[in-house]
């Protein structure tokens, strides 16, 4: 069963739904998003009242935005209490800490930031909203003197984010602060099927362009990044995966790989793989099969076979966010198609109305090996010479 909600629906999970007639819950945001109407709708109650009688059958949303749905109509299930051990990072954190005993967090009132001091915390520390999303809000602390500027920029953050998404999304009224990870960074794409075993259903490379960067840039994805990274990976959904028991759900992953080889979580989001319809989509670029189907078809990757079959190219997703200090307010356009020239083989470009989103799109590049200079270039690039600025 699929939970549709704001802000955007891929077409090709629109045509997965279309292709394989699966069943969509006919909310009125989810019908306002697709005009189809012979598609699989099935009525709000009727399918609230399905997932009750039926709590292990799978259920993917393609938002957090649809979480308000969820704890709604579903407030006699486990799902609310599931959804929000992974969504706010200090409950999260909470399950985590004898596992990783030794790791430092803190969760705190925005309010009370401004008090706050730095004199008994490890340098350097990342803060960002305890319920999150896209990496809005998040920063990275080096020393105590940074500490007031940073304060600013989190109330203009804040300021900037409201009415973007929803509470359940991104919420600021809590904050945590956090041990900074060192190591390299990736995301991954997963579920627990119906006995309770973590499958992976993607690994990408979260790629920084300085070791301030908190931003979502480049996700790379490719054979050897998935064979070398696999095993551990699987290792440590186990681990996650005895502490709290979960069937048929989905979820995307980011940790962290420290320099003994430990992985480490940075956060986990439920319910959903990559946001606005991204990393799925990416594994059907790179890899031919369609995340959404193997989710609920309970499929698991045969990653030898499908390695058969692929480039061995690399396969990015590039988000397009607005680092260039230029307010939306001040942009006219920005240029596509010198964006698309600067790329090797640009497989599908997703454009976003600046105006609603503080960025501009995203696009799904294929690389070839020896040529990553492409992605260097976008991944420290701060996209003004793709914006045209208002003569006034």
């Amino acid at each position: 069963m699929i939970l549709i909600d704001q802000p955007y629906i891929s077409e090709f999970l629109l045509q997965t739904i279309k292709d394989n007639n699966l069943e969509i819950i006919a909310t009125e945001v989810a019908s306002a998003m697709i005009s189809d109407k012979s598609l699989n709708w099935i009525p709000e109650n009727e399918a609230a009242e399905f997932i009750k009688n039926n709590p292990n059958y799978p259920l993917y949303t393609n938002s957090e935005n649809s979480i308000s749905w969820i704890e709604k109509n579903l407030t006699s299930t486990k799902l609310p209490r599931q959804i929000q051990v992974f969504k706010n990072k200090i409950k999260f954190r909470e399950l985590l800490k004898d596992t990783f005993p030794d790791y430092f967090f803190k969760g705190i009132k925005f309010e009370e930031l401004a008090n706050f001091s730095t004199e008994n915390i490890k340098f350097p520390f990342i803060i960002k909203p305890a319920v999150g999303f896209f990496s809005l809000g998040v920063h990275k602390v080096d020393t105590s003197e940074e500490w007031p500027e940073v304060l600013t920029k989190i109330t203009r953050d804040i300021n900037e984010i409201k009415g973007f998404y929803p509470n359940e999304v991104v919420n600021a009224d809590y904050f945590i602060i956090e041990e900074c990870i060192e190591g390299e960074e990736y995301a991954m794409d997963c579920y627990f099927n119906k006995e309770s075993e973590p499958i992976i259903l993607s690994i990408l490379h979260h790629r920084f362009s300085t070791g301030k960067d908190v931003n979502d840039r480049v996700y790379t994805t490719s054979k050897e990044i998935i064979e070398k990274h696999l095993p551990n990976m699987q290792k440590f959904l186990d681990t996650l995966g005895a502490l709290i028991n979960l069937k048929n759900f989905p979820f995307h992953v980011e940790v962290r790989i420290d320099k003994n080889g430990i992985v480490i979580p940075v956060e986990v989001n439920p319910m959903r793989f990559g946001g606005w319809c991204t990393t799925a989509d990416l594994s059907y670029f790179a890899y031919g099969f369609n995340a959404y189907q193997y989710f609920l078809n309970g499929t698991k990757p045969n990653w030898k076979e499908l390695f058969k079959a692929s480039k061995n190219k690399k396969y990015s997703l590039v988000l397009l966010d607005n680092n260039s200090g230029i307010p939306e307010s001040k942009i006219a356009s920005f240029n596509y198609e010198l964006l698309l020239s600067d790329f090797e083989n640009p497989m599908e470009l997703r454009k976003v109305d600046f105006d609603d989103y503080p960025f501009f799109g995203m696009v799904f590049v294929e690389t070839s090996q020896g040529n990553e200079k492409e992605l260097d270039q976008i991944l420290t690039s701060n996209l003004k010479k793709y914006i045209k600025v208002k003569n006034n």
